[in-house]
């Protein structure tokens, strides 16, 4: 069952959609409490008609036949303002130098994690019957930036932590810095992946994409215990791609 809400974000001046997704067995007639996951870019992850390009994780079919009884908060993302609210901080040198940007993006990652902590969460604990102290959080590429960052500030709130092909690469330095001055004991498991083909054919872009995700796992690896890094042979930065590391990746978060 997905329900909708609207939430405000008085940081950003705007309102959001989100969608929850409830198992089958979220009845009136029980009290069981649920374990819940937050993930970003809500538009692209239950349905393809949704999503912004045709193609989606269909993660409520998935969750409809798999053995995982978990609320799904998937948060829509505003999509002209995602670079700025997905990166905590302004893009730094690295990605001016090695991918070529030019422009200034950035910054308000903060915020946004303090919406996701400070109200969206207090709201859904309110709202569903959760189990407050279980609580994980996703996403793709920017979104799974945005997640690694949110568990490192609040690794009590969210000790499970997934990134798909994620771009780290536009706060490359800052992240580093962060993920080695921050501890990190709290985080029960993580997983990240990373294609050798995010951009296709450009290879340029395809090595440094790696060598971004590698940078980072090496940090990550010192300071926890459990944790998974797959490469992904031929992996492309598509959703046609992502969908099919979703079992195996519920799998490795919510297997017991």
């Amino acid at each position: 069952m997905l329900e909708k809400i609207t939430v405000d974000i008085p940081a950003f001046n705007e309102k959001r959609d989100v969608t929850i997704y409830l198992p089958s067995s979220y009845t009136k007639e029980t009290t069981k409490r649920y374990e819940v996951l937050y993930f970003q870019d809500g538009q692209n992850v239950f349905h393809d008609h949704e999503a912004f390009q045709g193609v989606s994780l269909d993660l409520k079919s998935y969750l409809d036949k798999s053995e995982f009884e978990l609320i799904v908060v998937a948060i829509d993302v505003n999509s002209d303002e995602r670079l700025h609210h997905y990166c905590p901080w302004e893009n730094g040198e690295w990605s001016r130098e090695v991918f070529g940007l030019t422009e200034t993006t950035g910054g308000k990652g903060h915020s946004y994690v303090e919406f996701l902590v400070n109200s969206l969460k207090p709201l859904i604990d309110n709202k569903y019957r959760t189990i407050e102290t279980k609580s994980s959080i996703a996403g793709i590429s920017l979104g799974g930036a945005i997640s690694v960052y949110a568990a490192g500030l609040y690794p009590h709130i969210f000790p499970k932590v997934a990134g798909i092909s994620t771009a780290f690469y536009r706060n490359q330095e800052k992240f580093e810095e962060f993920l080695k001055d921050t501890d990190l004991s709290r985080i029960e498991k993580l997983y990240l992946d990373c294609g050798t083909k995010e951009a296709k054919d450009h290879e340029g872009i395809n090595a440094a994409f790696l060598e971004s995700n590698q940078r980072m796992f090496s940090i990550l690896r010192e300071k926890l215990v459990d944790y998974q890094f797959p490469i992904i042979d031929e992996g492309i930065h598509q959703y046609a791609d992502f969908k099919k590391r979703i079992p195996a990746i519920f799998n490795y978060l919510y297997s017991s």
